[in-house]
């Protein structure tokens, strides 16, 4: 063999791999660039084995997607080199340079070299080989020998016990992929739903012998011609998606990352709309035909293991005159009743809710389910007894959740509320929600669910313990169910929920005290996070107003319910310790004002007071030990610290009134999850831009801050922030930041530059258009700056460094981080908020710093943040 031959082939094979991209972005066509491929991979490989004089009883065996004539353009070309003994040594230097040769000409393979019996032990050991050999393809050498190999495999096969342990294997493939494809980047092959899904059922039929081709099991009976149709329609989606990923990336990768979404979405030319990008609208398309592969998964392996393993005569017994039992699976009586009576179609999840044994439907069930939704909307939607029937499945005391999500899957939910089936697969691309809009609502009505269920009690005591006390909770049910439910329309989703949410409480006969209170829950369910998250919940007047909006101890509670199971369905990094004291101090501070107890600001000062100087006579100090600190605080401190905090800076700065060198203390947050610092010293410019400055360096992310100026001229300053690792991990911190922060305070250098950081990969493809708004708050006194910008490293110091360099005093600071937003509020006070032009100079150099340099994305535009609709003072 020449090494001028496998340079001739590798020429051969990128002239003929680049024709074939050619040919296929000209005119797509998935099974044939498949096909094609694979045949012009066998010409390499078939030239080479001849050139190489092999053992006369050796042979050339394609195995797995390659064996099956399914080449991806950049797959791995899966060989099994079959021989009939142990090699000479002559074989073997004949085997080396065979496999040399196929590199050398520009081929990628994974190869093995086995006997038939090692082959034979192999499979019978690992699934995974089984099924590869399955798939094995003559390609040259001694034919004999293949055949050999495919017949012993075939008889070595239990049709099965490969069934049972390809499903077990898609469980666990599943598992890996959280069960779900609604990921931000699922993969086309792996994920639920995906390619493997469908090649699991053809490897059962042909081990079990009677298909290897879908028109086989057409021809059978175990699958019908609609439903061929509509696996071929998702099978050739899958596929192209998956050849456009693998020539986008230059490589093999079967996710759909962020860096192809929109060239993949260019490709198969969709265009944005409205306010929707093109990518979502690309993913939106991936997300449904995972659906229903998945579906058609679950259908048609029942009926594989109906046929391959058939049930000894089991007993039945009658639900109804519609539905029985049979081996703990509900199954149609006559699979015609959805299309006779369309309420059946709610009524079989209404009844897998009621009996508790049921594990779910018969594939003859679900088969006739799945050929009746979509004829069916207008007559389940005019059903009263369909309306009755839906009701009850939300006030089951069990199951709701489950046979929500399994009418999701099934397409039913979309059917009956159309509004719920635009947004199925809907992903939102504003950087803190992870999931679908439909997977979203779901995970919030499960939140509210596990409210309900006592092994779940330690999570939120009080959130189950006001659940379980609220009358009629199924109205939270509905109003999770629309308060998303208008997402990507344009507009104000929360007013266009609401019309929706009446419009089904009118269709459902739902009593007007009850419509109200879910108008309510919908139309505001923003208001308590923002409230929360954005302003200053120690002025009274703020919780006053936040009151009276919400009107009742009734809406409060359903609102704080709501409001807890919607910011933990966003995303797993969202929810945090902080967030939860905050909405649980809005809370109280709320019901004590609805329930009547307000309390006048006196009055609360001196609770707080008295409270303090008990936690200071634990620690052995007088009640005159606080005089001279006190007095050099105003009500606003006491307004916004509580007594612990009180009590904690008290003890560390009572006799240091007048310290020349600043004071840093660190402990761990009451809170129960990271660190509050303090930091007493001379104000001085800069502050805290370096403090913010050296948290960012350290890897902190600053949550909170309040800012404060004593009588005397220093800066009392506390910050709560969080990092990664366990508790024993901050307090391992402790020390050093102490020793740190205190030096890079008197630090009289200039203010460095920004450092930045990596930034997230979400956030370099999809970053959205900062905004910013500065406006005075009610008193005249200071300005509120609202921000909302794609979070990264440095972007705090950023803006802390630009506030300094204009003079602007920071008196407090909210910061919001919601997974990759940054939605942060600051209050401010400076001359040159009072001069136009200043400020117009400072919200251009504001925006430019927030502008995400390197993104590759095109932004996504935001709102200005809206008022949120309280009266009087809001000081935030």
């Amino acid at each position: 063999m020449t090494t001028d031959i496998a340079i001739h082939l590798k020429q051969q094979l990128a002239s003929g791999r680049a024709s074939l991209k050619e040919g296929f972005e000209s005119r797509p066509n998935p099974s044939r660039l498949l096909r094609d491929h694979s045949d012009l991979v066998d010409d390499v490989l078939q030239t080479l084995w001849d050139s190489s004089s092999p053992p006369a009883d050796a042979a050339l065996i394609a195995t797995g997607g390659y064996g099956r004539r399914e080449l991806f353009p950049h797959s791995d070309i899966d060989l099994l080199i079959l021989i009939d003994g142990p090699l000479s040594p002559d074989q073997q230097e004949w085997l080396s340079s065979l496999i040399g040769s196929f590199w050398d000409s520009g081929l990628e393979v994974g190869h093995g070299v086995r006997t038939i019996e090692e082959c034979i032990d192999v499979a019978t050991q690992d699934v995974t080989v089984q099924t590869a050999l399955l798939d094995c393809r003559y390609l040259r050498g001694s034919r004999t020998t293949c055949r050999r190999l495919q017949s012993r495999i075939q008889s070595s096969l239990d049709p099965v016990r490969f069934m049972d342990a390809k499903r077990f294997e898609q469980d666990q493939r599943h598992a890996k992929h959280q069960d779900t494809p609604f990921s931000l980047e699922p993969n086309l092959k792996e994920s639920p739903g995906g390619l493997r899904d469908l090649q699991v059922i053809l490897w059962i039929a042909h081990a079990s012998g009677i298909a290897t081709v879908w028109r086989d099991l057409v021809r059978i009976g175990l699958l019908e011609d609609d439903e061929l149709r509509s696996l071929r329609r998702q099978e050739n989606l899958l596929r192209n998606l998956r050849i456009r990923l693998h020539y986008l990336a230059g490589r093999r990768e079967d996710r759909i990352i962020f860096d192809l979404q929109a060239g993949l979405a260019a490709q198969l030319k969709l265009t944005a709309r409205g306010n929707r990008r093109s990518s979502e609208i690309l993913m939106q398309r991936f997300y449904r035909a995972a659906k229903i592969v998945t579906q058609l998964n679950r259908i048609l392996l029942q009926n594989l293991a109906s046929r391959l393993s058939p049930e000894r005569e089991i007993e039945t017994h009658d639900l109804n005159e519609r539905f029985r039992v049979r081996a703990d699976l509900l199954e149609a009586i006559e699979e015609q009743v959805f299309a006779r009576d369309p309420k059946s179609i709610l009524e079989c999840f209404l009844l897998l809710q009621q009996h508790r044994d049921l594990r779910g439907m018969t594939a003859s069930t679900l088969r006739a389910l799945w050929r009746a939704v979509p004829n069916s909307g207008s007559a389940l939607r005019e059903s009263a007894a369909a309306r009755l029937m839906f009701l009850q499945i939300l006030q089951q005391p069990r199951g709701i959740v489950h046979e929500f999500r399994r009418m999701n899957q099934y397409d039913v939910l979309g059917l009956y509320l159309p509004e719920f089936g635009r947004i199925v697969g809907q992903m939102q691309h504003d950087l803190f929600h992870v999931y679908t809009v439909d997977q979203h609502i779901l995970m919030v009505l499960r939140n509210l669910r596990r409210f309900t269920m006592t092994e779940f009690a330690h999570e939120f005591p009080q959130c189950s313990q006001l659940m379980n006390a609220f009358s009629r909770r199924w109205l939270l049910y509905i109003a999770a169910l629309y308060h998303d439910i208008a997402k990507g329309r344009g507009g104000d989703h929360s007013a266009l929920g609401t019309r929706d949410a009446r419009r089904f409480c009118r269709h459902h006969g739902i009593a007007k005290e009850d419509m109200q209170i879910i108008d309510f829950l919908v139309k505001n369910h923003l208001l308590m996070s923002s409230v929360a998250q954005k302003q200053d919940i120690h002025d009274p007047d703020v919780v006053r107003n936040f009151a009276e909006v919400v009107g009742s101890v009734r809406r409060l509670v359903a609102l704080y319910l709501l409001t807890v199971a919607d910011v933990r369905g966003t995303s797993p990094k969202v929810w945090n310790a902080w967030k939860g004291k905050l909405l649980e101090d809005l809370f109280h501070g709320a019901r004590r004002i609805l329930s009547g107890e307000s309390i006048p600001i006196e009055g609360m000062i001196a609770e707080k007071q008295e409270e303090a100087l008990r936690l200071l006579r634990l620690y052995a100090l007088p009640d005159d030990t606080k005089n001279a600190f006190w007095r050099m605080l105003d009500t606003t401190y006491f307004l916004r610290h509580d007594p612990q905090e009180i009590a904690w800076q008290t003890r560390n700065l009572h006799y240091r009134l007048e310290s020349s060198s600043p004071v840093v203390r660190a402990r761990l947050s009451p809170i129960g999850e990271g660190l509050q610092i303090l930091v007493y010293c001379r104000d001085r410019e800069s502050l805290f831009a370096r403090i913010c400055g050296y948290f960012e360096k350290s890897g902190f992310s600053i949550v909170e801050a309040k800012v404060h100026t004593t009588r005397n001229g220093y800066a009392l300053d506390s910050f709560l922030v969080l990092g990664s690792g366990t508790g024993a991990h901050y307090r391992d911190l402790m020390a050093l930041i102490e020793k740190e922060l205190a030096e890079k305070i008197v630090d009289k250098g200039d203010l460095p530059l920004p450092l930045g950081g990596r930034l997230s990969r979400r956030v370099r493809h999809f970053p959205i258009s900062p905004s910013i708004e500065l406006r005075p708050d009610e008193r005249g006194s200071h300005y509120s700056l609202s921000i909302i910008a794609s979070d990264r490293p440095g972007l705090l110091y950023g803006v802390a460094r630009i506030l300094s360099t204009y003079g602007v005093s920071l008196r407090s600071a909210k910061i919001n981080t919601l997974g990759d937003r940054a939605e942060d509020v600051f209050l401010l006070s400076g001359e040159i908020l009072n001069q136009p032009v200043k400020v117009v100079q400072l919200e251009q150099d504001l925006l430019s710093e927030l502008q995400v340099k390197g993104a590759v994305g095109e932004y996504r535009s935001v709102s200005p943040i809206p008022p949120v609709p309280l009266r009087g003072t809001a000081r935030q």
